[in-house]
This record gives C-alpha cells, structure tokens and sequence, in this order.
C-alpha cells in the first residue's frame, strides 16, 4: 500500500510537470516565429556584398552555384565582382550612345549576370575576387562616383568630338579599383581562360528565364520590364499572379532554386527579425532599402522602421490589382535581389520561403537568410529568374518556352 501510494504521488508528479510542459510549449509558440522547413535545397556559403549596391551579381552567382549542386557539380565559389566589372563598361556605352538619356549606375539584374557569363565566362572567387583597395568587402561609394563622373563627361562632349580612347579610359578605372581580369588562371591544379572555366561549368546561358506578374502588358507574353536597372532592356515573361506562385512552388519541388528580385523597403521586411510580411493593417515604408543604405539609419530610426514581431500576424490578401497598383505608383520599387531556396511554415501553418540574402551574417537570426511570406513574394515581386524546365509543362506551352 505504501508503494502504491507513493507511485500515485509519483505519477501526480509527473503528470503535473509533463501539463506545464505543454502550457509552457504553448506559450513559446505564441511569443514569437516559428519555422518548420518543408524542403531546403542546396546552396554555397552566405556572402557579404557589403557597402557596394551587387546585390544582382550576388544573388544570381549564388543562384548559378545551387545550379552546379543541383547539376551535380563540385561546391564551386564564383566570382562576384567579374560580372560587376564586365557589365559596367556596357552600360557606360548604352548610356553614351542614349547620350545620358539612361541609366547608369551600380545596380542591375540577374539576366546581366547571364548576359556576362555567356559573353565572356566566369572565374572562380579565387582567381578574381576584386578586392584590391585593402578592404576585405566590398565598398564601392567612391569607384561608382567616379565612374559617373567620367560617363557625365564624355556626354558633354567637351571637344565636340568623342576621342576614340574614352572606353580604355573607363576600364582603366575599373582595373584600379576592382583589379584587372586575368586572361589565364589555375584552377585545381589546371589553367583555364574565364571563357574555358565557364565551358567547364557546363552552365548553359539559354535555359534560364525570367518571369513576372504585371497587368500593364498581355499575360502569356514577353514584355521589356520597366525598371531602372534593367539598363539591357532584356525582356520577361509575363503570367497571371497565381501562375507566378505556382512556377515558384514547382522550381522548389524539382529541385531548382530561384533567383528573386524584390522591393525591400517595406517596414514588414525586418531583417533584424529575419522575417517579411505584409501584415493587414497599413504601415509606412522607407524607400531603397538596400545593405547599404539601412546601415546609415540610426538605432533608433531603424526601431521605428520595424514592425514588433511578437507573434504571427494576419497579413493583406494579395490580389493582381493590388500588386499593380503598387508597380504603378513607385510603392514597389526595384530594391534587391536575393535567393530562393526552400519552404517553410510558420506555427499556424502559414507559408514562407526561404531566401539567402548577400548582407553577411551580421544582424541576422538565421544565418544570413530570412523567411518570406507568400503575401510579400506575392507584391512585392519585381521579377525573378528560373531554369525553364521549372516552369510546368502546360505553362512551358502558353509561353511557347522550348
């Protein structure tokens, strides 16, 4: 009788201490994001783009190395700053030949790291990291400037007539700061050309696509996106919101990352908080909200700028018409670049996506990623790239993609 009573004891004991536990498990999942991953693919290390506005080169260079995992391939580190350095003189010269009607600037997208691969290579991070000033990231305020300052000049035109050396002139400038390119480098213990290394990878440039969702232009067509940085004038494919989501889903599903470009400068981006929503009730949002800029806010403007991210809130339905409006008004601005690669969900069940973000791992929660809803994907989207065999078939078809 005695062991009886105490093994009652006991299993009051227990069963107490196992009831707090639930209450207590309860009252974590309220307090703030949890995040369960559905699927996670293959990708390299975070990378710090710093105090330079790379975010395109970054996110699409990463993207291209989950290709390689994906394909099969060695972990590959690739250089960021080739592309940066052989973009910069065609913009010059688009902008020289729109005589200064154009843009120019740091910024671009992820089809001029495409572009750049197909037309001269790629080398490895190892070979051409552009880091030649003696900082360890990059920092690019006075290289821009100056490169701004030089294309203004030859606009002006000040002999009347375009000397034939202004182009060698420019590159110069980018050798001084970024380092010139090697014609011929070792690679595991072999030499390579940036031309043969790229050969190597067997990266084909023609598989990967750009996708978006406006209502300025047909569904089921291509359109050249009217964004600032898209200095190409490259075009996109454009398909109804809902179709966007599902080439996302599908990419994810089978094994394919996606490159994301996207306004960040939305309060519900937090990324101290490592999350972006559109919470339901309206909120404010600072423009040009990229590594750079936000590090030039004060503790206490960036405290103003973030939402409390105390619990999980509802977010805005996202419609078309929505997502339009704020293209239209410059309430989504083309900010960032990023990406994608994997799903999650939250305690409620809600889903996000996981995105590699190129700020370091400095601030962040998670590692240099952050958990995006599908609200946000959904509005705030500018556009993103993807391997065309993630698209499904039957829209492979209406976009007559071969």
């Amino acid at each position: 009788m005695k062991n009886l009573f105490t093994l009652l004891i006991l299993a009051s004991f227990t069963l107490g201490a196992l009831d707090l536990c639930a209450q207590e498990k309860e009252k974590k999942s309220d307090s703030g994001y949890q995040f369960t991953l559905v699927k996670k693919l293959p990708a390299t290390s975070v990378k710090n783009q710093y105090r330079s506005s790379t975010c395109w080169s970054y996110s699409t260079i990463s993207f291209l190395e989950s290709e390689l995992l994906r394909m099969g391939k060695d972990t590959f580190n690739l250089s960021d700053m080739f592309p940066v350095h052989k973009a910069y003189p065609e913009k010059a010269e688009m902008y020289i030949r729109f005589n200064g009607k154009h843009n120019f600037g740091p910024g671009g997208a992820a089809h001029d790291v495409i572009n750049m691969f197909r037309k001269y290579g790629i080398t490895p991070e190892s070979a051409y990291s552009g880091h030649v000033i003696g900082e360890v990231n990059p920092v690019h305020g006075e290289m821009d400037a100056v490169l701004d300052a030089t294309v203004e000049a030859v606009v002006k035109n000040p002999n009347r007539k375009l000397t034939p050396v202004w182009l060698k002139g420019f590159n110069g400038l980018l050798d001084a700061y970024l380092g010139a390119i090697p014609e011929k480098f070792e690679y595991n213990g072999k030499e390579y050309s940036p031309r043969s290394f790229a050969d190597m990878l067997g990266i084909n440039p023609d598989d990967y696509i750009e996708i978006t969702s406006y209502t300025h232009h047909p569904f089921y067509s291509k359109f050249i996106i009217e964004i600032p940085d898209n200095w190409a004038m490259d075009e996109v494919y454009n398909v109804p919101l809902d179709d966007m989501i599902r080439i996302i889903d599908n990419s994810i599903d089978q094994g394919y990352t996606v490159a994301w470009g996207a306004d960040v400068s939305e309060k519900g981006f937090a990324w101290k908080n490592g999350i972006a929503i559109v919470p339901d009730k309206n909120v404010s949002e600072i423009t040009g909200m990229d590594k750079d800029r936000w590090g030039k806010l004060s503790d206490a403007e960036k405290e103003k700028t973030l939402l409390k991210f105390e619990h999980p809130v509802k977010e805005k339905n996202i419609t078309q018409e929505m997502r339009q409006v704020e293209f239209d008004n410059y309430q989504t601005t083309d900010d960032h670049g990023l990406h994608l690669i994997g799903i999650a969900r939250d305690q409620n069940g809600t889903k996000y996506y996981l995105v590699k973000n190129s700020w370091g791992l400095e601030g962040s929660p998670y590692n240099g990623y952050i958990y995006v809803s599908e609200a946000y994907i959904r509005l705030k989207t500018m556009d993103l790239m993807v391997h065309k065999n993630a698209v499904p078939k039957d829209l492979r078809n209406k976009l007559e993609i071969k």
